[in-house]
This record gives C-alpha cells, structure tokens and sequence, in this order.
C-alpha cells in the first residue's frame, strides 16, 4: 500500500494528533450551528490559525450526516507545481496525524480514462490545498474514502465533466478547496471580496485567480450548480486580518454552501 504522508503538518496547522484534535475541535465547537444539507462545500485552505474559523463554518453542517456520506471528491488549486490538466495521485491513502484516510482507488482508475486526467504524484507531494482539509473531513466524517484531485491549467469543463461524472447520491460529497483575494490591504481586500461573493451567490461562473485561487473548480462547481438549479450559501467571509490581526497584506476566506 502506498500512503502519502503529510507535507504541511507542524506548519498549517499542528503536528501532533493531540493538539491537532482538541484545535479542530474547539473550532467546530465555535463555528455557528445551521440546519442545512450541502452537496458542495467551499471551504479555505491557510493555515488553520488563519482560516480554520471560516472552514469549521462549513464542515459543522456535516454533523447530521457523518454516517451517511462514504465518499468525498476534493479538489484545489496547484501551488508548487506548474502542469496542464488535472491530477491524481498513484497513493492508496492520504495520511494525517488523526490517522489515513483510504483513496477511491476504483473510481480514481476510471478517471484516468479522461483525457485531463493523469497520475501526478509530484503535484500533491508538497501541496496545501488538499491536505488542510483532511483534519477536518477525518473529524467530521466516518469510514469515508477520497478522490483527492489538484488542478493545474485545465478547462472549467473538464471539472464540470468530473463532478457531474462522480456526483452520485446522498453518499457523496463534493469539497473545493480556495482562498479568496491575496495580499492587498485590509479595507481594499474587504471590498474585493464582498464582490466575489456577490458573484458567487449568483452563481456567476466566470471567477479569476485574482478573485479566487481555486477559480477553476469553484467556476466548475458553480457551472453544476447552475445546471442543477442549485442555490449558493455564504457562511462566513473573513480574511487574515480578521483572524490574526495583521491588515497589511491580508487573504480572503469564505465559506459556502450549494445545496
């Protein structure tokens, strides 16, 4: 069996199993209680100091149906690798330091099939994106498996094909991974951000990196939704001026829901 380990743990967020479970935790604790039934969840992917609050938002809704859901497709955004088209790791499990989490490796072999998808282990060796998540899918969730996928220069096609490929039943749920606006001062983040979520309330499929760095499987995900007749709604917005303090050059966080 092949297991990928942590790249980012002791640095995003705690390396220790103890203090990773009781900050996951006390971050859901916090996060506000609503009654909703997500298909798709848009959550952040910083260190969770900075945008865990923002995340919890969306994963505390998965508390009425942690038995239910058995796979979750997850995509985001390449930070350290430049590729075209969409990967897949060769890996079996993804690991983490509140234990493995076992990979669809049947449907991940059938993907393979499409013509933007290939086995890339050097795009998830050393990406955040995904493994973020992974505290809080392990927390949240039981006896799940994943179709982890990071997404390089590929057509917002290419992830509508996928979703609509693996979007199943009650079973499934379908997690994408981005940060909103980068580096600009608060007030100015703030403004930019607050016309991003405008736009994807409305569902408006046509998001740039500049607006959010995982806007190729965010517009995918918008794309279905608005195929699905699907409604878009915001948990939480906050960026890293918020959260640590610092307003200088701040990144943008929000949460949401399509149902």
């Amino acid at each position: 069996m092949i297991i990928r380990p942590p790249a980012v743990a002791g640095t995003f967020y705690p390396a220790s199993s103890k203090t990773l479970q009781s900050m996951v935790g006390e971050l859901l604790n916090d996060a506000e209680e609503k009654h909703l039934s997500p298909k798709m969840l848009v959550v952040p992917h910083a260190e969770l100091a900075y945008s865990g609050p923002v995340a919890a938002s969306a994963y505390r809704l998965l508390a009425p149906v942690r038995a239910t859901i058995k796979r979750v497709l997850l995509l985001g955004p390449s930070h350290r690798l430049a590729f075209e088209g969409i990967a897949l790791p060769s890996a079996d499990a993804f690991a983490s330091p509140l234990g493995d989490i076992p990979l669809d490796t049947l449907a991940m072999s059938r993907l393979l099939e499409l013509s933007d998808v290939q086995a890339l282990d050097a795009a998830h060796d050393q990406e955040h994106s995904l493994e973020v998540q992974l505290p809080f899918i392990k927390t949240c969730l039981e006896d799940i498996c994943l179709i982890p996928l990071v997404i390089g220069d590929a057509s917002v096609f290419s992830v509508v094909n996928i979703i609509e490929y693996l979007w199943g039943g009650d079973e499934t749920l379908i997690i994408i991974s981005t940060d909103l606006s980068h580096f600009h001062h608060y007030d100015q983040a703030c403004q930019r951000d607050a016309q991003t979520v405008k736009a994807i309330e409305q569902k408006n499929a046509f998001l740039t990196g500049g607006q959010a760095c995982g806007c190729v499987p965010l517009n995918g995900a918008l794309r279905v939704a608005q195929k699905r007749c699907m409604e878009v709604i915001t948990l939480d917005v906050r960026n890293s001026g918020d959260t640590t303090g610092d307003k200088d050059r701040v990144v943008g966080y929000g949460a949401f829901a399509i149902q």
